[in-house]
């Protein structure tokens, strides 16, 4: 009998044990979830272009995110780390353009303000999605013959790029987010095969690559890509196909009101 009395209380401390720990889990799960949440975000419609900018101008600041100018195909970018052809799914993704302004309560690091942009996306634009692996033509980006022209940073401040009419100027920047930019013009997914590994200070000027009657980028922006990168930078794009991991929008709807 004092063996089954202990036995049935050794079952009870376990029991207690697994109940306090689910608990536990529970509410760090929400915890983490809270965390992960805008105090406030107000949505609008543009108001105003950001020139030269395909996807307009995206600033984490210290009171929350600011985008400007975007699309919903920028934001998922931003978040998911993904590329444009990387992406598929209805034209809302790219139909309307927006003001995002989110607040946080206090300071978060740029990782952390990307979950809680993926949150934003699934409460207010209902953004559900799967991923399928597709075989795709792309670019690897390499180092060209005769070694690259980069670099390195003056400082190791935040990545930031702006576009001109006919450049491109580049501070702290990590080649794969250069990568990850160029796969927006020449529309397809880029692969940063360079092997360089830290932040670079540059700028990719188009001007000598241009028409003779045009001083703007235009609608043969790859060709003119093609043959900046290798004079400017000493890197240069291969074509090459390759498995790529798509994300597969399944339904977005316009975002619900502030």
């Amino acid at each position: 009998m004092t063996y089954n009395w202990n036995c049935q209380r050794h079952r009870r401390s376990i029991r207690k044990f697994v109940c306090v720990s689910l608990i536990l889990l529970a509410w760090s799960v929400r915890s983490a979830t809270a965390q992960a949440t805008f105090s406030v975000a107000m949505i609008r419609p543009s108001a105003e272009d950001v020139k030269f900018e395909h996807d307009g101008r995206t600033e984490v600041l210290p009171d929350g995110l600011h985008m400007q100018d975007v699309l919903l195909t920028t934001c998922i970018k931003w978040a998911y780390g993904v590329q444009d052809s990387q992406m598929s799914g209805p034209g809302l993704l790219q139909s309307t353009r927006y003001d995002i302004v989110a607040k946080v309560d206090k300071p978060v690091g740029p990782d952390e303000m990307k979950l809680m942009l993926r949150a934003l996306l699934a409460e207010r634009f209902k953004l559900s999605f799967h991923h399928e692996n597709r075989e795709l033509r792309s670019y690897a980006m390499v180092v060209a013959k005769g070694g690259h022209k980069l670099h390195e940073a003056a400082s190791d401040g935040k990545s930031s790029r702006e576009n001109t009419a006919n450049s491109t100027i580049a501070k702290s920047m990590t080649m794969r987010e250069f990568a990850d930019f160029l796969s927006g013009p020449v529309q397809r997914p880029v692969v940063d095969k360079t092997g360089l590994t830290g932040k670079y200070d540059f700028v990719l000027d188009f001007t000598s690559y241009l028409p003779p009657e045009r001083q703007t980028m235009g609608p043969e922006a790859t060709n003119i890509l093609m043959a900046a990168l290798p004079g400017e930078l000493g890197l240069k794009l291969e074509s090459q196909k390759e498995m790529v991991e798509v994300m597969v929008v399944d339904h977005v709807e316009k975002p619900s009101e502030n």
